[in-house]
């Protein structure tokens, strides 16, 4: 592990570690798909989140669409997506605009992931079963994963937030997606710097829900690494996980996207991704992914 702040308190290093530098990817397979979105006014989380493996997933026939805009309504401290109290109003017809694109990318495998929009009376999850409807309309042979959010906001009574959360979920597991991911995003002790608004035990709920409503619907979760987490703390959190059900796991490294970002704590080696991964398949996790460049929907499409 590369460690930034060492106990002196020096200034953390600027400069990326050399595993983390990577080809963007084809300029011709990167247009193409950025173009396709851009005549349909739709969003990728690939091009909003700038992930560093877009290219290398355009290339294979994969992608993540991010519905219902840009504007995320909470105020996560480590993400790229833009945040705001007023998002865009859903476009009627975005499920129809996404299935197209899917169709004229000759997409295999599709995820759906979306902002936060607690501003909405089901928080979005009836826009993720529209979506997937359109989608398999068109688009009959086309695996569809969904990334969602917790799926819960605002409720003061507890009970009343957990049974809103049940019944969202439920509308997005009825749709029968190829594989239910929600992220943990981070270790339990780091939950309140890194997810504003989300909470650990709510979000392993989420994928406790989907088992329990269809346990033969694979779960996914993920964390990202490298805000000051010990190996046992990834280790606890890869437990919980197990805890519930979750089958499938992808591992990978912070990386600040801005100044106003948080900052990178430190850096795990690509050896120290490996045990990670050895770890977590040791746990009884039936896909890892685990690696600095992975990300939630890194060769999402070759789990099936």
């Amino acid at each position: 592990m590369v460690q930034l702040f060492p106990p002196s308190g020096k200034a953390p290093v600027a400069s990326l570690p050399p595993w983390l530098k990577r080809p963007i990817g084809k300029a011709s397979e990167l247009s193409t798909v950025q173009q396709v979105i851009k005549q349909r006014q739709i969003y990728t989380i690939c091009e909003e989140g700038r992930c560093p493996n877009r290219g290398e997933c355009y290339a294979q026939k994969t992608a993540t669409f991010l519905l219902m805009g840009p504007i995320c309504t909470r105020a996560c401290a480590f993400c790229q997506v833009d945040k705001g109290h007023a998002p865009m109003p859903l476009d009627s017809q975005e499920p129809q605009k996404v299935a197209e694109a899917v169709q004229l990318l000759g997409l295999t495998y599709v995820v759906l992931t979306s902002v936060a929009r607690d501003d909405l009376p089901d928080h979005g999850a009836g826009w993720f079963g529209a979506t997937i409807a359109a989608i398999t309309q068109l688009n009959p042979q086309t695996q569809i994963e969904v990334l969602t959010p917790d799926f819960w906001g605002g409720q003061s009574d507890v009970l009343a937030g957990a049974t809103a959360q049940r019944q969202r979920v439920a509308t997005i597991v009825q749709a029968k997606p190829a594989c239910y991911n929600h992220n943990i995003e981070t270790v339990r002790r780091l939950q309140a710097p890194v997810r504003r608004g989300a909470k650990y035990d709510r979000s392993l709920s989420v994928l406790q829900i989907v088992k329990e409503l269809d346990s033969s619907i694979p779960t996914k979760s993920g964390l990202m690494l490298g805000h000051g987490e010990t190996e046992a703390e990834i280790i606890e959190a890869m437990t919980d996980l197990r805890s519930v059900g979750c089958d499938r796991i992808t591992l990978g490294q912070y990386l600040r996207p801005s100044l106003e970002h948080l900052p990178v704590q430190n850096y795990w080696t690509p050896a120290e991704f490996d045990r990670l991964g050895t770890m977590a398949r040791a746990l009884g996790f039936s896909h890892v992914r685990s690696g600095p460049l992975v990300r939630s929907s890194y060769h999402a499409g070759e789990n099936v």
